[in-house]
């Protein structure tokens, strides 16, 4: 199965995100993105960009790419900023809430950009903000060093190529851990049916026989299937059953 993500290069067109002596932050932003995307699609995942070019989309339209593209988890990538230039330092990850895999994804980037230099600044929760907020998939935000800081910009330019692979060696150990923990699942498939009401025939009759059969609509079709195993001989005696019943079943895996 191959794992996709939605890479956010933060701010752009009119918003020029945080500036400094002439530097403006959407440009990084875009230039990271596009690098780290690349270096993700190296290792064989999917990448979707909330931008390309130099435009301004809303945060919540940001948000709703990412729901829209069926994506695995999504990176939003920022350079920070204080008040006073030259006094704070380092990366940092946001999260909605510090739980869960994105979490885990949070602590793997800043891990990886810690080693090159940076100061690891910790996981931060930001319910506030609206890319986190409001994408229905695993969310992060990375802010990659800050812009009004010399020391960051110098380990920002001179290290770039190195920076863009640690963040996505962040994202492909996160995604290695989530294979690991996943557990196959089996199930027994007794029909697939372009028109629901056909499906849903189908689906009633196995239920009222007292078979725990429900519908999934996947690649453009309606499939009926019966039970969720881990276990691949529970799956095999269903299928058993449902044969004994007159049913043309096989079983497939998740």
């Amino acid at each position: 199965m191959a794992y996709s993500v939605v890479i956010d290069a933060g701010h752009g067109g009119n918003d020029l995100g945080a500036s400094y002596q002439g530097r403006n932050e959407k440009d990084d932003n875009l230039r990271l993105a596009l690098a780290v995307g690349r270096k993700l699609e190296e290792n064989g995942v999917d990448v979707y960009y909330t931008r390309t070019t130099d435009v301004y989309d809303t945060p919540f339209e940001k948000a709703v790419m990412g729901n829209n593209s069926g994506a695995d988890f999504f990176v939003s990538l920022h350079r920070n900023s204080v008040p006073e230039e030259n006094t704070s330092s380092g990366v940092e990850t946001l999260v909605f809430d510090d739980s869960g895999i994105k979490s885990e994804m949070a602590r793997n980037i800043n891990e990886k950009l810690s080693s090159l230099g940076f100061a690891n600044r910790g996981v931060i929760e930001r319910p506030n903000l609206v890319v986190l907020r409001r994408t229905k998939i695993p969310a992060v935000l990375v802010e990659t060093g800050f812009i009004n800081n010399d020391r960051d910009n110098s380990l920002f330019d001179e290290k770039f190529d190195e920076i863009a692979g640690a963040i996505a060696d962040g994202i492909l150990e996160t995604i290695d851990m989530h294979v690991q923990n996943e557990k196959k699942l089996y199930r027994v498939q007794v029909g697939a049916y372009v028109v629901r009401d056909y499906a849903n025939r189908l689906l009633n009759k196995l239920q009222n026989e007292g078979f725990p059969a429900y519908l999934v609509y996947e690649n453009g079709m309606y499939k009926v299937q019966v039970g969720t195993y881990e276990d691949i001989d529970n799956a095999v005696k269903m299928e058993r059953r449902l044969r004994g019943e007159g049913y043309n079943t096989f079983i497939t895996s998740r």
